[in-house]
């Protein structure tokens, strides 16, 4: 496992620095590697590290949420309003939807194959868009009209609300059924989430204010209950919506509007850490993409997943409707929402290992979403994003 860990985070920062100097995203070369050194090419990478995968990249995805969380001013999302809620699902439903209308005349799907493969792909990527965003706060761009925030915030809800839905699909396709409340598990979800995350928060602030400690300890106990309230809804599972993820991102926002001092130290250390959990979390996503299934689709994939794409950009036009955002600017929003990743390399392979109908064909339409959106998203968001959004001084 030493020796794979050597390879990855030598190659991956290596070929990441190599697609930077060209002007191209890092992630490309980590995801690349990813691929070469993964069990369906080079095999490089052994089997121990591959087995807890899904573990390393969700610690990955944690320290950068994290960091979102420490990083995000409620008051400027508060300014955004009805936009910022649209976002969080009118964009994933319309790409479901119009999986289900592409998919059973490219693919050959029935409606309920067609509205599970709509559930895989409709994701967008945290991995990809949260650094990016947090980059773009960092640097000024869009933040007047908070739209970094606004994405940021977006794209984090979307994965609940998509993940619910694929539960709900897949149990269906297995010839089970959804009962009324399965509907509810979404607010319920974010609800809890954002609840608990928020009073942890609040906990850490009592906690940070009245003892002295460094900063570095603060870091240690924030990622252990990091950890604790994404293990906590494993433990729910099947009995109460809650959403790990979005309460980790509370619980980062709840310690930047009280302690905004110490969270911006904090954040500039979760900033670090990023450096090498992004090499990590790329890496293992790359190594997921088996290029045999990508190869097989072909051109009927790729016409689904640009398909899909329009109807996804037409329901962040729709959520920005009446906003004072120009032209631009909203061009940029829907621009951030196109890339997946994280979400579609750890759910693409579930209904093949469930024995739906067409799984393979799921798995490989998920496969090439990652490879197209990923690195096209990415690249997208880097060089338009001066042009797009206004900077502020």
């Amino acid at each position: 496992m030493l020796f794979s860990l050597a390879v990855i985070f030598l190659v991956g920062s290596l070929l990441g620095k190599i697609f930077e100097v060209f002007g191209l995203p890092r992630l490309i070369g980590m995801l690349l590697t990813g691929i070469v050194l993964g069990p369906y090419v080079g095999n490089v990478i052994t089997g121990s590290l591959l087995s807890i995968s899904a573990d390393l990249r969700q610690i990955a995805l944690i320290i950068i949420l994290t960091r979102a969380g420490l990083s995000l001013n409620l008051n400027d999302l508060k300014q955004v309003g009805r936009p910022a809620l649209l976002l969080c699902f009118v964009p994933a439903t319309l790409e479901i939807l119009g999986t289900i209308l592409l998919a059973p005349r490219l693919l050959g799907f029935n409606i309920l194959q067609a509205a599970v493969l709509g559930t895989i792909i409709a994701a967008v990527s945290p991995a990809v868009v949260v650094p990016k965003m947090l980059g773009l706060m960092q640097k000024g761009y869009g933040v007047k009209k908070s739209i970094p925030q606004m994405v940021l915030a977006g794209a984090s809800v979307d994965d609940v609300y998509v993940i619910v839905l694929f539960t709900a699909f897949t149990s269906l396709a297995m010839g089970g059924s959804v009962r009324p409340i399965a509907i509810l598990t979404v607010p319920i979800a974010i609800g809890t989430g954002i609840l608990v995350g928020a009073l942890c928060g609040l906990l850490l602030t009592k906690l940070f204010s009245r003892l002295h400690m460094r900063d570095t300890t603060k870091v240690g106990i924030l990622l252990s209950v990091a950890f604790l309230l994404v293990s906590l809804e494993q433990v729910l599972e099947g009995t109460v919506g809650f959403s790990g993820l979005l309460a980790v991102m509370a619980l980062g926002v709840v310690l930047q509007q009280r302690m905004p001092k110490v969270s911006n130290r904090l954040s500039r250390k979760f900033s670090k850490m990023w450096v090498g959990a992004e090499v990590l979390l790329f890496v293992l996503v790359g190594a997921t993409v088996n290029i045999s299934y990508a190869t097989k689709a072909g051109l009927a994939a790729i016409l689904l997943i640009g398909g899909a794409l329009v109807f996804r950009v037409a329901g962040v036009f729709i959520s920005l409707w009446k906003t004072e955002l120009t032209r631009d600017e909203r061009v940029f929003t829907a621009i951030a929402y196109m890339p997946k990743a994280t979400v579609q390399a750890a759910i693409g392979g579930i209904p093949l290992a469930m024995g739906i109908p067409g799984g393979e064909i799921m798995l490989t339409v998920a496969v090439i979403a990652i490879l197209v959106t990923a690195p096209v998203g990415a690249i997208l968001i880097d060089s338009t994003h001066k042009r797009l959004l206004a900077k502020s001084e």
